[in-house]
């Protein structure tokens, strides 16, 4: 009787236990040379980005540039909607114009968040198509469990990544953008007759730390990514969820100061080993150690130097914007389990919001392709309070045959997938 009742305690343990633990505190220690993760907790945890979602925006900016759309002088208007973004955010009226530059540094040292909507309408002609772009670019990088719903980072409990796909994205700006990627470095500049000063105090005292980007929202904590040079080793290091901007960052100077030691001396950086496709070299600096094809075009416009030490919160309120309708919408699952003939499930994750696990189901619905066409999506909430996560997962598969042709299709979209019995 023990034999059995244990038996079924561990077959309940792995049909519940879902692909990503529940929202809350993520670390990890990437070697950026290797691609090796010398340290994880919780590292493929869906968390919610806050600004770290400023990273991607800034990488489409950075690409948008290299493929000759836009400069740093090209001016970007700042609509009443992008005006609207509640602080932290640069200020400037409906209707006035910023660079692509000042956009840029505004959401680098001041985590603007009017800049960051201003830049996803320019480069999207919305936000919410801009998102998308955003998380499409997110999968060809590798990010496979990564949904951008705005281009800020403003509160959304679609929007979710994890500690590995922000380091991805990190050392993605690191080897496609090493130029502008010193941009990252930057402690203040000049904006209108004021001095715009950033927060990323860490980086300030850390030897060898040259970015990249802080964040903060009451779902998600106190983020942070770095990226740290010592001698020819380089890593990432991430941290998700922090108490406080001063507990996390005293995370962050702890896992550097024992992990850093053990990184590879030399070689070139990995941005990712699930990338879909290579992604491209815009440009390097003179200075570089990374090895670029003699093709790759060449800024003229070099960035303006780091300048002098500042603070400032990184503090938005909880506000949820409109953003990705279309995606909440789309394969929408039913709330209650849906009415589906088959024998076969299969998850794809686990997210610590509904919305969040229906916006992956949109997604993988839409990239699964002919596999996923008569699957019905679906989320389940496990366990309560603080410990409370839905599952996604496509059910009504005719056979287990179904069912893993259907996995085949997603993990080579960089899904992960689980096959299970339909059992309910």
């Amino acid at each position: 009787m023990r034999k059995l009742l244990a038996a079924f305690m561990t077959a309940t343990l792995v049909v519940a236990a879902p692909l990503a633990a529940m929202a809350g505190s993520a670390t990890l220690i990437l070697d950026a040379r290797t691609g090796k993760v010398l340290t994880s907790e919780n590292g493929d945890t869906l968390n919610h980005p806050a600004s770290l979602t400023k990273m991607m925006t800034i990488y489409m900016a950075f690409e948008a540039m290299s493929r000759g759309k836009m400069t740093w002088n090209t001016p970007i208007v700042m609509s009443k909607y992008a005006a609207s973004r509640p602080p932290t955010k640069l200020g400037v009226r409906p209707g006035t114009t910023i660079t692509v530059r000042e956009a840029i540094l505004g959401m680098i040292t001041k985590s603007a968040n009017d800049a960051a909507a201003a830049m996803g309408e320019k480069l999207g002609g919305s936000e919410s198509n801009f998102a998308r772009m955003m998380t499409q670019k997110a999968r060809q990088l590798g990010m496979s469990r990564t949904v951008f719903t705005n281009a800020s980072g403003l509160p959304d409990s679609r929007q979710v990544t994890t500690a590995r796909d922000m380091s991805t994205l990190a050392v993605a700006l690191m080897r496609n953008y090493p130029n502008e990627y010193r941009l990252f470095a930057t402690q203040s500049f000049s904006f209108r007759g004021k001095q715009i000063r950033g927060h990323n105090n860490l980086m300030y005292r850390y030897q060898g730390m040259d970015g990249i980007k802080t964040g903060y929202t009451n779902a998600s904590g106190f983020n942070l990514v770095s990226a740290v040079r010592d001698g020819n080793r380089r890593v990432v290091g991430v941290v998700m969820g922090g108490r406080t901007a001063r507990s996390r960052d005293a995370i962050m100077e702890n896992l550097l100061d024992k992990y850093l030691g053990r990184a590879t001396s030399g070689g070139k950086l990995v941005a990712s080993v699930n990338a879909r496709q290579p992604v491209e070299v815009a440009s390097a600096a003179a200075a570089s150690d990374l090895p670029l094809p003699a093709t790759a075009p060449r800024s003229n416009e070099l960035a303006p130097p780091p300048q002098a030490l500042g603070y400032l919160s990184d503090t938005v309120p909880m506000e949820r914007p409109s953003a990705l309708d279309e995606m909440a919408n789309a394969g929408k699952p039913a709330a209650s389990r849906p009415v589906a003939n088959g024998e076969w499930q299969i998850q794809i994750s686990a997210a610590p919001t509904d919305d969040a696990a229906r916006a992956l189901l949109a997604l993988a619905k839409a990239e699964g392709g002919p596999a996923l066409k008569t699957a019905s999506p679906y989320t389940e909430a496990v366990g309560s309070g603080s410990s409370k996560v839905y599952r996604a997962r496509f059910v009504g598969f005719q056979s287990r045959d179904a069912a893993t042709s259907a996995c085949d299709a997603l993990k080579k979209r960089s899904y992960d997938c689980m096959l299970l019995p339909d059992h309910g």
